[in-house]
């Protein structure tokens, strides 16, 4: 008997925890993940501080998952912040209109 055994899963999703189970549900922000994590560990992305306070440690989020190593660099309270108040709730990586130094 010749059964075509089914294609095998990736190996990191083989399992069926809550954070495999948002992988698999949510793949290409989990892609855009891992790609920010090999540049970081390859020297081709580089950290920086956060965008409105300046704080070192940082969170890399995405604006856009079809570009995965265009990110911003938010601390965690104020990535929190965007994603709970959505983008205009401060001004990110520009000025406010009608401002001047």
């Amino acid at each position: 008997m010749t059964d075509d055994p089914k294609p095998p899963r990736p190996p990191s999703l083989k399992s069926e925890t809550r954070q495999t189970n948002w992988r698999r549900t949510n793949l290409p922000k989990y892609q855009a993940h891992l790609a920010v994590q090999r540049a970081l560990m390859s020297g081709a992305l580089e950290k920086q501080g956060c965008e409105v306070c300046g704080a070192a440690k940082v969170d890399a989020h995405h604006d856009r998952y079809d570009e995965p190593l265009n990110v911003r660099w938010l601390c965690r309270s104020h990535h929190v912040k965007l994603h709970h108040y959505g983008e205009d709730m401060f001004p990110i990586g520009r000025q406010q209109a009608g401002s001047q130094d």
